[in-house]
């Protein structure tokens, strides 16, 4: 992870080697931009990094008395972090969730819409002449009981995998900030949908929280309010 300093004078990150790579290939940054690694003081150059082509540092020769026969341990290979997944196709997973539920409760929804036309109901009618007209409680249960399945399986997709179905079409998944791996259910659901749901509910702090929330994509991680949360983002699978 590394912290750059952008022609702007401000600080950026931090952010991962292959992100730094993408502001490069784009012209946002250059090897001559000052960075530091994350939990480094010093700033030097992106160039001077091995991550960026600087060759890495050879350790000096032993001879004589002092050279020991037995073969030195090669250093663990730094494992490459995966690419962020794009603001787009996170937007578009969310979109394509959305309509997975409305498809899902449409049937109900239909019966519904069905049994209040043929008891001659319409948008005004009183709500008890309604649910209690012909076929409307069936099309309401048909809803419900579509709705609970899909949360249920998008629910175990997310916490076994980091996925909800839109996020598997559009090849993203949900991870923890620092290694990568599956969030799990705390992380996942409770900090990163459920509290950040409570606070949106709340009178007055709500709107300007979540508007704050998806504001925050527009960070360099394109993490929003509720990954920080979290500790978790959003990846490429």
């Amino acid at each position: 992870m590394f912290t750059i300093i952008g022609g702007d004078g401000k600080e950026y990150g931090p952010v991962p080697a292959n992100q730094l790579r993408e502001w490069i290939a784009a012209g946002r940054a250059n090897l001559d931009t000052k960075a530091k690694a994350h939990g480094a003081d010093e700033w030097r150059r992106l160039g001077d990094y091995v991550d960026f082509g600087a060759p890495a540092p050879v350790p000096p020769s032993i001879s004589g008395a002092d050279a020991d026969t037995s073969e030195a341990p090669l250093p663990e290979p730094v494992a490459e972090t995966a690419p962020l997944a794009g603001r787009g196709e996170r937007l578009l997973a969310q979109i394509l969730d959305n309509v997975i539920g409305l498809a899902c409760a449409l049937p109900g929804l239909i019966m519904m819409a069905l049994a209040a036309a043929r008891a001659g109901l319409g948008f005004g009618t009183n709500l008890e002449k309604l649910t209690t007209a012909a076929g409307f409680g069936a099309g309401l249960m048909v809803a419900l009981a579509a709705v609970l399945v899909l949360a249920g399986v998008q629910l175990w997709m997310v916490v076994t995998r980091g996925q909800t179905i839109g996020k598997r079409v559009l090849g993203v998944r949900i991870v923890t900030f620092d290694d990568e791996t599956n969030p799990g259910f705390v992380k996942v659901f409770l900090l990163r949908a459920v509290l950040p749901a409570l606070v949106g509910a709340i009178p007055i702090v709500g709107i300007p929280f979540t508007l704050a929330d998806y504001c925050f994509i527009f960070r360099a991680d394109h993490r929003c309010l509720h990954d920080l949360i979290a500790g978790t983002k959003v990846i490429k699978a």
